[in-house]
C-alpha cells in the first residue's frame, strides 16, 4: 500500500497505533471485531477500519504539493476538496478559494480565472462539461486532479457498457458532485438514470415490466436521466454502477433486483444479453467501513459517537446503521462535545443539528462505540477520544491500554 504525505496535524498517536497493531495481525482483512480500550470506567469499541481512505489520502496529498510547489500562483479548488470541514477549511486558510459549493452552485465568477491559475479537481471528480469549461480558460483540468482512482473505475465501467450497448443505471444522490460527474461521464456514451435508493429502483422496475406506464418515468425521474432517454428503447439492456460512497449492500441489493426484473421479463436463458455483472465497481473502502460497522454491531454498548463532515455521504450510512441499535452522535468535531451533560450533534434526518442533554448515561462501565468517515483524520477521533475520559476519574493511562492491546 502506497504511503501519502498529508500533515501531521491530521495524523493520530493513538489510533494510528490501533491500526498499526491490526494491520500486523491480520493483513488480509479477515477480521472485523472492533479493537476494545479499557480505560476502567470507560471502554470504547474502535472499528476496524475507518478514517482517511486511499483516494482521500491521494486528494491531500496532491492539493498540498500544490500549494507548496506554487507559493506565488492563484489556486482554486472546484469545490470541497473531501466532505470534511476541518481539511477544507486548512485550505482555505492557505489561500484556496472554492470556485463552487457542493451543489454546483458558483460562488467565483468563472471570468476572474486566468489562464495561469490553477484549478484542483477535487476527490470526487467533475463533469466533462466543466472540464471543457476549464480547457475554453486555458486552463488544464487535468494537471492538478485528484479524482478518487475508484471514482474512475466507475467511469471506465459506465464507458465500457455503454459501448456495448447497456443502459448505466448510477446508484447515487442525484445532487452529489460524485454522482453528478459519473452521470456527465456515462452520458458520453450510454443512456443512464439515476437511483437515490431501492424504492426508485422498484419504481424503475415496475416500469421495465410494464407494471407502470412508461410515460411516468419522465415524471418519477425528472432530472435524473440523460436529455434523450427513450424508455420505450433503453430498458433492454441494463448495468448498474455507484456512487462509491454509497452503501455497498444497497447497491448490491439493487444490482440483484434488476438481474431478477431482466430474468423476468427475457428469461434466464437469456440474461446474459440483458444484464451486466459490475461488482467489480464497488469501493474497498466503502466495503471495509460498513464491514466495520457491522462488526460495532454486534457490540454491547450504551451509546454510539461518529466524526465526520456532516454532509460526508459515506458517514451518514455509518450513522444510520449505527442508529438501529445504539443511541449515535454523529459529531463533526471534539467541539460539539460541550460538556459531561452535553452534546450538539447532527440528525441526519431533519438535515440539522441539535442538542443532547445526558448523552452519557450514568453506568459502572460505560461502554461507547467509536468510529469516523472515510474523509475524516485520525486525529480528530483521538480528539473526541481524550474529551470523553477527560469526564471520568481514575481511567488507565493510554500507554498502558495500548499496551495490553499488543501483548
Amino acid at each position: 500500500m502506497k504511503q501519502f504525505e498529508i500533515p501531521d496535524k491530521y495524523k493520530s498517536s493513538i489510533i494510528a497505533k490501533i491500526k498499526e497493531l491490526r494491520t500486523e495481525r491480520d493483513p488480509r482483512k479477515k477480521n472485523f471485531e472492533p479493537t476494545e480500550l479499557d480505560f476502567g470506567p470507560v471502554r470504547f469499541f474502535i472499528a476496524r477500519h475507518f478514517g482517511f481512505c486511499y483516494g482521500v489520502q491521494n486528494a491531500i496529498e496532491i492539493a498540498n504539493a500544490t500549494i507548496e510547489n506554487n507559493p506565488d500562483k492563484r489556486i482554486y479548488l472546484l469545490s470541497e476538496m473531501i466532505h470534511n470541514p476541518a481539511v477544507n477549511d486548512d485550505l482555505k486558510e492557505r489561500g484556496v478559494k472554492f470556485i463552487m459549493d457542493t451543489e454546483g452552485k458558483t460562488i467565483i465568477d468563472w471570468g476572474e480565472l486566468k489562464s495561469e491559475d490553477i484549478v484542483i479537481i477535487p476527490a470526487f471528480g467533475t463533469t466533462l462539461e466543466i472540464e471543457e469549461k476549464l480547457n475554453s480558460l486555458g486552463i488544464d483540468p487535468y494537471k492538478y486532479n485528484t479524482t478518487c482512482p475508484f471514482v474512475e473505475k466507475v467511469w471506465n465501467k459506465s464507458d465500457e457498457l455503454g459501448n456495448k450497448g447497456y443502459t448505466v443505471i448510477i446508484h447515487g444522490k442525484h445532487r452529489h458532485e460524485e454522482t453528478r460527474a459519473t452521470f456527465s461521464h456515462s452520458n458520453e456514451s450510454a443512456p443512464s438514470v439515476i437511483v437515490r435508493d431501492f424504492n426508485e429502483a422498484e419504481s424503475l422496475g415496475k416500469i421495465i415490466l410494464g407494471d407502470i406506464p412508461g410515460k411516468e418515468f419522465y415524471e418519477l425521474f425528472r432530472n435524473k436521466h440523460t436529455e434523450q432517454f427513450n424508455v420505450n428503447i433503453d430498458l433492454f439492456k441494463l448495468g448498474v454502477v455507484n456512487q462509491t460512497t454509497m452503501l455497498a449492500s444497497e447497491t448490491e441489493e439493487i444490482s440483484d433486483y434488476f438481474r431478477k426484473i431482466m430474468i423476468k421479463k427475457f428469461g434466464k436463458e437469456n440474461i446474459a444479453d440483458h444484464f451486466a455483472d459490475t461488482r467489480d465497481t464497488l469501493c474497498y473502502a466503502t466495503n471495509d467501513n460498513q464491514s466495520s460497522t457491522y462488526g460495532l454491531l454486534e457490540k454491547d454498548a450504551h451509546l454510539a459517537i461518529v466524526v465526520g463532515g456532516y454532509n460526508s455521504s459515506n458517514t451518514t450510512h455509518i450513522v444510520e446503521l449505527l442508529a438501529q441499535k445504539f443511541s449515535t452522535y454523529f459529531i463533526s468535531s471534539s467541539d460539539k462535545i460541550i460538556s459531561s451533560e452535553k452534546i450538539n450533534h447532527f440528525n441526519v434526518h431533519t438535515k440539522e443539528e441539535m442538542e443532547t442533554i445526558d448523552y452519557l448515561p450514568a453506568k459502572d462501565k460505560l461502554n461507547i462505540v467509536l468510529t469516523s468517515g472515510a474523509s475524516c483524520p485520525d486525529s480528530m477521533v483521538d480528539e473526541v477520544m481524550a474529551k470523553i475520559l477527560s469526564y471520568f476519574e481514575n481511567t488507565k493511562e493510554i500507554t498502558e491500554v495500548l499496551n495490553s492491546i499488543s501483548d
